[in-house]
């Protein structure tokens, strides 16, 4: 009897760990992390976007523009506000452009005195939130009630002509607080390029204004550029100035009316997302400009690997008359709007400086506000977020910007302009897309902190990467390279050795965000709910309620607590540096 036997089984476990082996070669801890950045840097960058085109364009009926009819067709306002818009866009950044360049060269070209109060001139404004600057211009510039007109107009010439309640006021307020930033940008700039084609014409004999016209302004355009195109669409985008400034007067521009729209019942979610697209487009249409603009920037470069050192240019007779300027910079620019807030928290009610008013001075405002129950949570909340949102960006940012520069990954180029996008995306078209794609997903994150998180996150994620990729290119390859020869995987090159070399830059993106996160008020004023109320929307109601020297009180101790959250934060980059020399 013949046994037949049976064939063995085929074992499939070969298969399985050879597939299981490709996937973990494949799924390294490198291409995980990376993988995940550039899927959230798409998400925060295209999702929102997406949700508010559809929703503006995309009704019951398939494809229509009646939101933009609602919006702009039949509504004489609308020609008006777009010229609001642009007025005060272009006034503001000429304003500060033009004052930030001066005294940029200034202070990088010239023996002018003072240059540490210039420095702190273009700091502090930069930690005052703009909500905060406007009212207390609100002190200074209102035609009946106003410092400078009941103090210096009204007694001399019997007249109240300054009045902050106009375009022309908004420019004024809005360019002084932008002038800080263009001023930091052209030190920058200033002190990047060469100024021996200066120093040449000089020796040739052509006259200083000549060297400035035909050399000196030539050099730095592609600097002129960026700098008017980011004070141009910050101006855009600036809600604060426009809505304690403009709408006492009637005078709307692009961001006040979608919050007056969104304000209104029922609530035209069409035209608010309407007007977002126009003001988006002008943003869009002023980064191509600038595009366009800087298409031969490499013929103005001046940086090469020869060392210079700029003379400083000895400014003669005149240095007492600049020194005089800079002072006066300093009292319009920091110590009148700060003194101001300052003041009217001390009152009961606002007046004008008096000896009645000094003799009735108090601290109950403050009593008030440490009294006041919002108070409290809206510190912890803007603490939250502006350490998250400053921490969750730089990470992100870090990440991304290693991918962009120190690879040559087939779309790195596509990441870093997704990841710049958000920047001509205005604060509060942010919060109407975000509030557009929340309230249809599912998830429940609308009416929470998060959703707050996110806004900021996708915010200031073209800040944070800027200064990472900085970073990342003044970083020579041999290091990176020199670990991996050793052995080390990718986190911990990534962990111990760019990461430390970059915290500098890092550090400084991280402090940055941390600021103006923790001052934000645009995109927040749409997104926030009972429980979630931040810092600044918390001074935005009590400027609706009428309550001008509550407001002060509690702008005083936001300012003084950005003040010592910059000091903490540096001291302790300070210490992590020196305890990275010391280990070195």
């Amino acid at each position: 009897m013949t046994t037949t036997i049976p064939p063995a089984p085929v074992r499939a476990q070969p298969a399985r760990t050879a597939t299981t082996s490709r996937l973990r070669r494949v799924l390294t801890p490198q291409v995980l992390i990376v993988g995940g950045a550039m899927v959230i840097v798409g998400y925060l960058a295209v999702v929102p976007l997406a949700y508010l085109l559809h929703d503006t364009f995309v009704g019951s009926a398939g494809l229509t523009f009646d939101a933009f009819a609602r919006a702009y067709g039949g509504n004489s306002q609308s020609g008006q506000m777009l010229l609001n818009s642009l007025a005060f866009a272009l006034g503001a950044a000429a304003l500060a452009l033009v004052t930030g360049t001066v005294l940029a060269y200034v202070q990088v070209r010239t023996d002018v005195p003072f240059k540490g109060l210039l420095f702190a001139a273009s700091l502090v404004p930069l930690i005052v939130p703009g909500i905060l600057y406007s009212a207390s211009w609100i002190f200074l510039g209102d035609p009946t009630i106003g410092l400078i007109n009941t103090l210096l107009f009204q007694p001399l010439f019997g007249t109240n002509p300054v009045n902050v309640f106009s375009i022309w006021g908004m420019i004024w307020v809005q360019g002084l607080h932008l002038a800080p930033v263009a001023f930091l940008l052209m030190v920058a700039a200033f002190r990047a390029m060469d100024p021996s084609l200066e120093e040449s014409a000089a020796m040739s004999g052509a006259p200083r204004l000549t060297v400035l016209r035909r050399i000196t302004v030539p050099l730095l355009r592609p600097a002129l550029i960026s700098s008017a195109l980011l004070m141009f669409v910050q101006s855009l985008e600036s809600f604060e100035v426009p809505g304690l400034l403009g709408l006492q007067n009637g005078i709307y521009v692009f961001t006040s009316r979608i919050y007056f729209v969104l304000r209104a019942y029922p609530i035209d979610y069409g035209a608010a997302g309407a007007y977002a697209v126009g003001l988006l487009a002008i943003a869009a249409a002023g980064v191509l400009l600038a595009g366009w603009l800087q298409r031969n920037a490499r013929g103005y470069q001046t940086v090469t690997g020869k060392a210079f050192r700029p003379q400083p240019i000895r400014l003669g007779r005149g240095r007492p008359w600049v020194g005089v300027g800079v002072i006066v910079y300093f009292l319009i620019t920091v110590v009148l709007p700060v003194g101001v807030l300052v003041y009217a928290s001390l009152l009961k009610f606002y007046t004008g400086p008096s000896f009645e008013a000094i003799r009735t001075m108090t601290l109950d405002n403050y009593r008030a506000v440490v009294d006041m129950p919002l108070a409290s949570t809206a510190l912890q909340n803007s603490l939250i977020l502006g350490i998250g949102s400053a921490t969750a960006v730089m990470v992100l940012a870090a990440i991304v910007s290693w991918v962009v520069v120190r690879t040559r990954l087939p779309g790195r180029r596509v990441l870093d302009l997704l990841a710049f996008t958000p920047i001509v995306i205005p604060g509060l078209v942010l919060g109407l897309a975000l509030s557009f794609v929340y309230l249809r997903i599912p998830l429940p994150i609308y009416g929470t902190l998060f959703i707050l998180l996110i806004s900021y996150c996708t915010r200031y994620l073209p800040y944070g990467m800027r200064y990472a990729s900085t970073a990342m290119t003044q970083m020579s390859k041999e290091l990176e390279e020199s670990a991996m020869v050793f052995g080390a995987s990718w986190a911990q090159t990534f962990r111990r050795i760019l990461v430390p070399l970059a915290s500098s830059g890092i550090l400084a993106g991280w402090v940055y965000i941390l600021v103006v996160s923790f001052r934000e008020l645009s995109s927040t004023i749409l997104l926030y709910s009972p429980g979630t109320e931040v810092l600044s929307v918390l001074i935005w109601e009590q400027f609706e309620n009428g309550q001008f020297t509550t407001l002060a009180a509690l702008g005083v101790c936001m300012v003084a607590i950005l003040v010592a959250l910059v000091f903490i934060a540096y001291r302790l980059g300070a210490r992590v540096g020196l305890q990275s020399d010391t280990a070195d």
